[in-house]
């Protein structure tokens, strides 16, 4: 994503809506209690009076989300494309104005794919479409300040330590947090952030991605549309994420957690300036040479033995 004019916003609402929601239930034993549950709500987009596509969402960014969507989608490249967003939750829609209207609709919208993400995301064309035009710059990535950003990164997750249901993502700089947005899958966490770097003005190149889901294909295209060359989650990655990092060129970390992430793809940008103590073999003493927790099998297997 190339730095763009951060003077010019379209005309928006700001129509935000409330994440989570009251309510009673019952527990395990009977009892009544209070608690809070993730809001979820149709979001259906119109483009020159054109619908396009429904997104079920939290809310809380609506006109960010739209904005980076059609970003993520190809169907904008830059602010300046559209003239206004209007959000009205009284009919769950988002109307776009652009200013000299968008070429091609049928072409785009003939062929849709459903992807993987929560909430099952949409794709619009071929998914491979431009990959080619993409250039990420090669980062440099060092493993004290990684860990500084996983333990910052802790302290967000403000509607899932409230009510869970939600993805979190997270635009990061160095070891700060810069943006983090959470929504019902994290695609549409994905697209707002873009939509705040469209707005903003917001270069890429210098950032890290954090995504709370699973490293999937559509995962990697949007970071890389987004001009990101980093892309890292506590969950897992797919066969064809991993196969699409190592063609667009993002370092992609997995199982990232604590003192612990595996890299599957750009281990030559990693700095290892603080790598953590070897773990013990607890039978024997000796160096878990794999550095990993044993499993629970090799745990009650040491434990017969020791009886």
């Amino acid at each position: 994503m190339n730095q763009q004019n951060s003077n010019y916003r379209p005309e928006m609402t700001n129509a935000g809506i409330e994440a989570s929601y009251p309510v009673t239930v019952m527990d395990e034993f009977g009892n009544k209690r209070e608690t809070h549950i993730t809001g979820e709500r149709p979001l259906t987009i119109y483009v020159d009076k054109r619908e396009i596509v429904t997104l079920m969402t939290l809310g809380k960014y609506p006109e960010l989300l739209v904005i980076g969507y059609l970003h993520n989608q190809g169907f904008i490249k830059n602010s300046g494309e559209i003239k206004a967003v209007q959000v009205d939750w009284d009919i769950d829609s988002a109307v776009v104005v652009t200013r000299n209207g968008i070429g091609g609709w049928e072409k785009r919208l003939e062929k849709r794919t459903v992807t993987s993400g929560c909430g099952q995301g949409t794709v619009f064309g071929d998914l491979m479409d431009n990959l080619d035009d993409i250039q990420l710059p090669i980062p440099t990535l060092h493993q004290s300040s990684f860990y500084s950003l996983l333990h910052n990164i802790r302290e967000y997750n403000e509607v899932y330590k409230k009510s869970g249901a939600v993805h979190g993502c997270a635009l990061c700089k160095g070891e700060k947090i810069e943006v983090f947005i959470e929504d019902v899958g994290r695609h549409n966490a994905t697209d707002a952030i873009a939509g705040h770097m469209l707005l903003e003005g917001i270069d890429g190149a210098d950032k890290l991605f954090y995504t709370t889901g699973r490293l999937t294909s559509e995962m990697v295209i949007k970071v890389a549309q987004m001009g990101i060359p980093v892309l890292f989650s506590r969950a897992g990655i797919t066969q064809m994420g991993m196969e699409l990092a190592q063609k667009l060129g993002v370092t992609t970390i997995a199982r990232a957690g604590g003192k612990h992430f595996l890299v599957y793809n750009g281990a030559e940008t990693l700095v290892l300036d603080a790598k953590p103590p070897k773990k013990a073999n607890s039978r024997t003493g000796t160096p878990n040479e794999n550095n990993e927790e044993p499993s629970l099998h090799e745990r009650r297997s040491r434990a017969e033995l020791s009886t």
